[in-house]
């Protein structure tokens, strides 16, 4: 049975990706909970500030098919690329008939079969969670980008280095005396998943030619705070939904959020 210590062992970048997934349930991470869905919420809310009527989505590193099912649903051309073997299953059994899908397993790095500029709304939320290897993550953008249409508008996610360490300590009161991060720079052990600052997300984006308009706290605290949101009534969790939203693009809100969102152009 796979675990942590002979994934770790596993060199290829692509097959380590594909069997992280044999551990984690992507499936539900993103409707599990009230706190959990404040991602989906906020990522669906900008992307669709930019959807108009015809434009053609393209969803790199797909996952179980949140984000695709979800403008699929709305009528949208959807093309998904996805490379783990147990994301494509669980995608699978949720596509309906009626929904313009189009399902390819394949690898962030290498979008050869799409044609250059050919998407209006291209996201990348998931490769950059594993891409150890810079050249490997610059590659993942530049394919973005070229399928991305002139006029069409590119998002990115990151795991937050400096907020996980935080999210972590509630978890695990004696974190910081563990060994999953340097005790003088602070950053994460980059395993299972890769942990960026918001200034080395924002730097990475700039060394792959995208122009940023905008960068969002995705979930803002929400995970640190779990079991109180989940605690809320319906109208309270309104109430909290629109506060994160009046101050999820807050320069000073930006860093206090396990998950990073860049909206860019090229």
């Amino acid at each position: 049975m796979l675990d942590f210590e002979k994934l770790k062992k596993i060199e290829n970048e692509s097959e380590r990706v594909s069997k992280t997934y044999e551990l984690f349930n992507e499936d539900n991470r993103l409707n599990r909970s009230k706190a959990a869905r404040v991602e989906f919420i906020t990522n669906a809310k900008y992307i669709e500030k930019y959807l108009k009527q015809g434009d053609k989505v393209l969803d790199i590193g797909a996952g179980a098919g949140e984000y695709s099912l979800y403008f699929a649903d709305k009528g949208f051309d959807v093309t998904a690329v996805e490379l783990a073997e147990n994301n494509i299953k669980a995608f699978k059994k949720k596509v309906r008939s009626d929904m313009k899908i189009v399902l390819k397993q394949g690898n962030a790095m290498d979008l050869s079969s799409f044609p250059n500029e050919h998407f209006d709304i291209v996201l990348l939320f998931g490769p950059l969670y594993h891409l150890q290897n810079e050249n490997e993550r610059q590659k993942c953008i530049s394919e973005a980008k070229r399928v991305c249409k002139q006029s069409g508008t590119l998002f990115f996610s990151y795991i937050a280095n400096d907020m996980v360490i935080l999210t972590e300590f509630c978890y695990r009161p004696d974190f910081f005396k563990g060994n999953t991060y340097n005790h003088e720079t602070f950053k994460l052990e980059d395993f299972p998943f890769v942990f960026f600052t918001v200034k080395q997300s924002r730097q990475m984006l700039c060394d792959g030619g995208i122009k940023i308009i905008s960068e969002i706290a995705s979930d803002g605290v929400s995970e640190m705070l779990e079991d109180k949101i989940n605690a809320m009534d319906d109208e309270s969790y309104e109430q909290y939904l629109k506060y994160h939203l009046y101050c999820c693009e807050k320069p000073e809100m930006i860093g206090h959020s396990n998950h990073l969102l860049f909206i860019g152009k090229k």
